[in-house]
């Protein structure tokens, strides 16, 4: 598998079906072999598959004991190769279902299983010379730490071949077979059980002059720390080259073994893998990669004991839909972690580790993904712009219970109250200003005008999909013949992003909206070469117009301002690319996510529980509130990616893309409430008596309208007229008058409770007697009856002068 380095072509990993390299016969160390013998089978050379003699011994242990085991079972090294075969074949089966029946079937404790071996241990001795079966036992068996065959054991254990150990090296290996789990020498704690069956071997080899006194009592004295050397696999993704590309690796593995290249059924497909040969060029940039690893490592640390935390950062090429990077926190392990539920206590990962890819499905190595919060939001976004709606519309975010929802042209009931993310936000606001500031509320009013079930449509448009299958729903439209389906679910609070999707598909849907609105699927591998140096292809470009470009740059014009004004201040990065992102954060803020994009390349960025709720806003690492540092990780994410994929400038939106079909309030101030009503229902509104109000004017007019004149609203929008009472007026500006002018002009606006402050302003000797200030001040509305004061000019100094009043 070859990667992205400076431009060029280089090594990623070397992949094996295993980790396994066979040996020929004479390639193996007479120490081994003789090890092996002694060890496990001492009559090899001469019983015809089956040692009668030892099936005896192991039966009266059995009666003694209650139980038939493998270990002094009197199963020979035929009957153990055997045994070997079918854990092979079962690994083999296309299912982990079938994988995990079959290996249970193979290695169970069973009289009827010793039997079945028997039979075919003597069908191979007659068919097989005992070099060929000594030579594939050694060949096939596990040495823990998944290592199999003699040679990947001694480069693992050793760090040399299998064809030159010494007696202690050769025992060591040949006691781990019988309990690979807990004899390994992956771990100091292992030595001791190690060398109590290693001694064993050794006295046996001695028994049987395979080794002679000095050599025996230089192997008994021998401590396992003396001649362990453990050295990292040079295969498999384990030993991928680079930093954290370990996962992509994985991934690309289970993704070419998909690929038709490989063969027209997926058991050919298998098959050709097993039998190899194959060079891979991969999309990873391994120099973004690094770099990107080292970037989520610094924001979240898997050295965080708190509570279990994740993260990752995928960026994804938008116009191809190739994978750039897929860097994780966590460190490629695929042994359980300590303490879950499976994992052997002798043998787990620690919590520094795990096996699973947080950046991609189930079905590759991934999790169920991870409620992905306000980072969905602009599928609604995009489908209100495809049903005609603009961004300069009014949408209510003040809190209310929602009665039903609309789902596949129909109503649902429910009884929702959604929330705002911060306390006292609400009112009316604009589509663009709901969008950067994310207001929950307001995007739920906005589905209210569409249809969930079209919103999907948007979002699977652009790749959108739950990282785990679930069960189907005949509510949700899905296919019923389905055993399950990774469709979105779709409830009153789906639109506010609960669904549980992967990172990569959220940064590709993104790529996808950057692309004028063509979506690409992701790829991972650009070429596949074979055994003869012919060149298969890669994965097929798959790329489709999504979503209307003129819909996509409106979107992003409103999406543009998170990173400036919105949600991210200070996001956008100093490279001065163009760019537009999307925040996201879950209820409980255990699930932090900053979603962006250049024209060029998308990138995701995700710190979350990977178990749990722990509220990110209230837990600091080390670069402050762990919530609170997205916007910097995004920042500095892209940064990186800038410095290879250089963006250009969005496509701005046309006025008329962004008024939508919009209507905007007719001014119905003044004018009688039928009056009212025909220029409103006219105009294609919903016309709402707001009922009297106390205000000015002519009782029984309007006086006001919510949303206000001129204000966009969506077509059958509710418009709620208020009329006047006619018993407020509107205080007149009288400063600079003489007094009685001032109460004249006071009494005409229906004033007549009018005094004067016994306090003066200074002068200037020329304004002694005006009016310096009224209050209420000029332009308050308020009841006709209230009383009103004038405060005056007095002296220079501020005292009062002759005949003021």
């Amino acid at each position: 598998m070859l990667a992205y380095q400076g431009g060029k072509p280089v090594h990623l990993a070397t992949v094996y079906d295993q980790n396994r390299q066979e040996l020929k016969y004479d390639q193996i160390s007479d120490n081994l072999k003789n090890a092996a013998i002694d060890g496990e089978d001492k009559r090899f050379w001469d019983h015809g598959g089956v040692d009668m003699t030892s099936l005896v011994r192991a039966g009266v242990g059995t009666v003694a004991g209650g139980g038939l085991g493998d270990s002094g079972g009197g199963s020979t090294l035929t009957m153990q190769l055997v045994r070997n075969i079918k854990m092979q074949q079962a690994l083999e089966l296309p299912t982990q279902e079938e994988r995990l029946k079959a290996y249970n079937e193979a290695t169970k404790v069973s009289v009827s299983r010793k039997l079945e071996e028997m039979k075919l241990a003597i069908g191979l001795a007659k068919k097989y010379p005992k070099k060929d079966i000594l030579t594939g036992y050694l060949n096939i068996a596990f040495f823990g730490d998944q290592t199999y065959g003699v040679q990947a054991a001694a480069q693992r254990y050793f760090g040399k071949s299998a064809t030159d150990l010494t007696p202690a090296e050769a025992a060591s290996i040949l006691a781990i077979v019988q309990s690979p789990n807990t004899r390994n020498l992956s771990d100091p704690k292992y030595y001791k059980a190690n060398v109590a069956r290693r001694d064993v071997i050794l006295k046996s080899m001695y028994a049987q002059d395979h080794i002679d006194k000095k050599a025996f009592d230089e192997a008994i004295a021998s401590d396992p720390k003396d001649y362990v050397h453990l050295t990292d696999p040079t295969q498999g993704c384990k030993a991928a080259a680079g930093n954290g590309s370990q996962f992509f690796c994985d991934y690309a593995v289970q993704v070419v073994k998909e690929m038709s290249q490989l063969g027209s059924t997926q058991k050919a497909r298998d098959a050709a893998w097993r039998n190899g040969g194959y060079t891979i060029q991969t999309t990873l940039n391994l120099d973004l990669n690094n770099a990107q690893k080292d970037l989520i490592n610094a924001y979240a640390p898997n050295t965080e004991t708190r509570f279990k935390l994740g993260g990752v950062i995928n960026s994804v090429e938008a116009d191809t839909g190739r994978i750039l990077t897929m860097a994780q926190n966590k460190n490629y392990n695929q042994l359980a972690a300590c303490g879950s539920q499976g994992a052997d206590p002798n043998a787990c990962a620690p919590t520094t580790d795990t096996g699973l890819n947080l950046s991609v499905d189930q079905q590759y190595g991934g999790g169920e993904g991870f409620q992905t919060g306000s980072t969905f939001k602009p599928f609604t976004l995009l489908n209100w712009l495809q049903n005609g709606h603009g961004l300069g519309e009014i949408v209510n975010g003040t809190p209310r219970t929602y009665n039903s929802y609309p789902l596949c042209g129909s109503q649902s009931p429910t009884n929702y109250t959604p929330k705002n993310d911060s306390p006292g936000e609400g009112g009316n606001m604009t589509v663009e200003n709901a969008t950067y500031r994310s207001v929950n509320v307001s995007y739920i009013n906005m589905a209210q005008k569409l249809d969930y079930c079209d919103i999907r449509k948007t979002a699977e448009s652009l790749g959108v999909h739950r990282a785990a299958p679930r069960a189907p729903i005949a509510a949700f439209g899905d296919d019923m013949s389905k055993k399950s389906t990774q469709n979105l679910e779709l409830y009153a609070g789906s639109v506010l992003g609960d669904n549980y999707i992967a990172p990569l598909t959220m940064a590709a849907a993104y790529a996808g909206i950057a692309n004028n609105g063509t979506f690409c699927r992701p790829i991972a591998i650009d070429n596949v070469t074979d055994a003869d140096g012919k060149s298969l292809g890669g994965q097929q470009k798959d790329c489709t117009q999504a979503i209307d470009p003129q819909v996509a740059a409106t979107a992003i014009y409103a999406l543009k301002k998170v990173l400036t004004i919105g949600t991210a201040p200070g996001g956008r990065t100093a490279d001065g690319f163009d760019e537009f992102a999307k925040t996201g954060t879950t209820n409980e803020a255990d699930q932090i996510w900053l979603i962006g994009a250049t024209t060029k390349v998308a990138t995701a960025t995700w710190m979350g529980n990977i178990e749990g709720k722990q509220s990110l806003r209230f837990v600091y690492g080390p670069n402050g509130q762990y919530a609170g540092s997205r916007t910097q990780l995004w920042k500095q994410a892209q940064t990186i990616v800038n410095t290879q994929y250089p963006g250009g400038q969005f496509a701005d939106p046309s006025p008329s893309a962004v008024r939508g079909n919009a209507i905007a309030v007719p001014n119905v101030q003044g004018q009688t409430p039928e009056a009212a009503r025909a220029a409103i229902t006219g105009a294609g509104l919903t016309y709402v008596d707001g009922g009297v109000q106390a205000g000015g004017g002519t009782p029984g007019t309007v006086s006001s309208t919510n949303p206000g004149a001129g204000l966009q609203l969506s077509r059958g929008s509710s418009v709620t007229v208020y009329t006047t009472d006619g018993s407020q007026a509107s205080v007149p500006e009288v400063g600079g008058k003489k007094v009685d002018d001032a109460r004249s002009t006071l009494s005409d606006a229906g004033f007549g409770n009018v005094g004067v402050a016994d306090q003066y302003e200074k002068g200037d000797g020329k304004n002694e007697c005006t009016v310096a200030a009224v209050e209420p001040g000029a332009g308050t509305a308020v009841a006709k009856d209230t009383g009103v004061t004038l405060k005056l000019y007095g002296t220079k100094g501020g005292k009062a002068p002759k005949d003021c009043r």
